[in-house]
């Protein structure tokens, strides 16, 4: 009986990019909905920390997009996804007909799986150590924050 070793498939730089630009997406959809959820938001504390967010987001998208440059990769410009927009329209919505705080943290904390999610798949390809570390850095800050926003959408009932 032969013992089969794990092939491990090296990215090409283009599966990177694409990779990095999943990320970015899913940051930039999050950076967009934390701000518009904020603004929304009647709790002072809830409002603060969701504009930190969307800030601490763009920086994560700075990050990235660094390493784009670096790997000579000029054109990052990106927007986010169909289905982000779409969730923060719906987000907009549930806000200007009186949602309540614990109805946009319900939206929040579906746009923090929807990033969870990007993340997750990012870090399960075969990518250099040092953006690994980068992305693992970021997704636990990620995993905290939508901890925090499940968190207090169980409290706001």
């Amino acid at each position: 009986m032969s013992t089969a070793s794990k092939e491990t498939h090296k990215l090409t730089n283009k599966e990177v990019e694409d990779t990095l630009r999943s990320v970015i997406q899913s940051l930039i959809d999050g950076q967009e909905g934390f701000q518009a959820i904020g603004e929304h938001l009647k709790n002072e504390t809830l409002k603060h920390h969701f504009l930190a967010e969307s800030l601490k987001r763009a920086s994560f998208r700075g990050e990235l997009e660094n390493v784009l440059h670096s790997e000579g990769v000029h054109d990052v410009k990106e927007s986010g996804t169909v289905s982000g927009t779409l969730h923060r329209t719906w987000g907009d919505l549930k806000a200007k007909f009186g949602g309540s705080d614990h109805t946009l943290l319900e939206t929040a904390e579906a746009g923090e799986d929807a990033a969870k999610k990007a993340y997750k798949e990012a870090l399960a390809k075969e990518l250099s150590l040092p953006l690994h570390q980068l992305l693992s850095t970021q997704y636990a800050h990620i995993e905290t924050s939508h901890d925090y926003v499940k968190a207090a959408r169980d409290s706001s009932k």
